[in-house]
């Protein structure tokens, strides 16, 4: 090994790129590397996982939306402790912090890590400022790493990133944890009430924020009666979305944050994203290896995940009648072919998004500082 690798990342909460920080972490430490990970704010998941993978937390106790200065300071006191041969950056705030902590403390290679299309802030879609920012730290990372070909396009044409400093390496998803399994599916479906196994439920899952435009998953669902949607996380719209599928009459069951996805997965018949901005969707890979089918708006790199008309189809962002048509020609489908659709999916994860494919990936581009 070359020396120990220092995961930074804005945040550790429950969300797609924090859940990749934490399973590349624990990945990495189980195949013989030293991993730190330091959030910037104070983690609120994942601690217990990484405990429990030998994976040291650190964490530079900043405040959301606060600015301080002292970060830095406090960054570089960890990484003269530490030592690293590679700092590995995540999201927007981590891949600046991390290439300013080169002017306090000798960083032998930095590698930024892309997690969206657009690594807009809050509801904002202007991303100007952050790829002006991006442009101006570039020369203070060796690599940036895109995690959907999709970002990669982006951030080139608006200059953020040198094209000649770019790779992609796609997300990972753990797929002994996330796995088509019968007996975890008729336990699963009798916990949350449903009877009859020709009962359609379809599952989206994540936080609930403006990028991932439940407003269109709702109204779609609307569209089709007698079809079940569970809902599982958390965020800023839960009351605005309770009311508008009380308003719509959608059978929408919110579940909150869940610790149980795996069985959700089990539990469902297909899995519906509705985003507008994404990256490389986490929920799309857990499907996947799920063996569940899927139904995704083109937002990212979903159409990196889903194969249309093979292991899902795609539908156009912000159009309720084009998702729900899509949504209908899985339910559609005779089950056996359904069921052939879930297996394609499931093969195309263990291929090229298992967490071991994707760590080999992260191992290389290490070795070759």
């Amino acid at each position: 090994m070359i020396g120990p690798v220092v995961l930074l990342t804005t945040n550790l909460a429950p969300g797609g790129a924090e859940t990749q920080v934490a399973l590349l972490a624990r990945t990495l430490q189980a195949r013989g590397w030293t991993v730190h990970v330091v959030s910037m704010l104070e983690p609120s998941a994942f601690q217990e996982e990484l405990a429990r993978g030998g994976v040291e937390l650190h964490s530079l106790g900043m405040q959301p939306g606060i600015p301080d200065p002292r970060a830095v300071a406090r960054l570089a006191a960890i990484l003269r402790t530490i030592r690293p041969a590679v700092l590995h950056c995540h999201m927007f705030h981590a891949n600046l912090l991390g290439r300013l902590a080169r002017f306090l403390f000798p960083i032998p290679r930095v590698i930024s890590t892309l997690h969206s299309l657009a690594e807009s802030s809050r509801e904002s879609p202007d991303v100007t400022r952050r790829d002006r920012l991006y442009r101006l730290t570039d020369p203070l990372a060796q690599t940036t790493v895109a995690v959907c070909q999709a970002a990669a396009d982006r951030h080139a044409e608006a200059r953020a990133v040198s094209r000649d400093k770019l790779r992609v390496i796609p997300n990972g998803v753990d797929t002994a944890r996330f796995r088509p399994d019968d007996a975890r599916r008729e336990i699963a479906r009798k916990a949350q009430g449903i009877a009859g196994a020709d009962e359609f439920v379809w599952l989206a899952a994540g936080r609930l924020m403006w990028k991932k435009d439940y407003p269109t998953m709702i109204r779609a669902s609307a569209h089709r009666p007698g079809r079940k949607l569970w809902i599982a996380g958390a965020g800023p719209q839960e009351a605005e979305l309770h009311n508008l599928a009380s308003d719509l009459k959608a059978d929408v069951r919110f579940l909150g944050l869940r610790a149980d996805l795996p069985q959700l997965m089990n539990a469902a018949d297909a899995l519906v994203l509705s985003s507008t901005v994404e990256g490389l969707p986490m929920v799309l890979l857990e499907a996947a290896a799920s063996g569940l089918p899927c139904v995704a708006t083109r937002a990212g790199g979903s159409g990196e995940v889903v194969v249309d008309g093979q292991t899902g189809f795609l539908s156009p962002c912000g159009d309720p009648g084009r998702l729900a048509a899509a949504m209908a020609r899985i339910e559609a489908l005779p089950i056996e072919e359904r069921r052939e659709m879930g297996r394609a999916a499931r093969a195309v994860a263990l291929e090229r998004f298992d967490i071991g494919v994707i760590a080999a990936q992260w191992e290389q581009l290490y070795r070759d500082a």
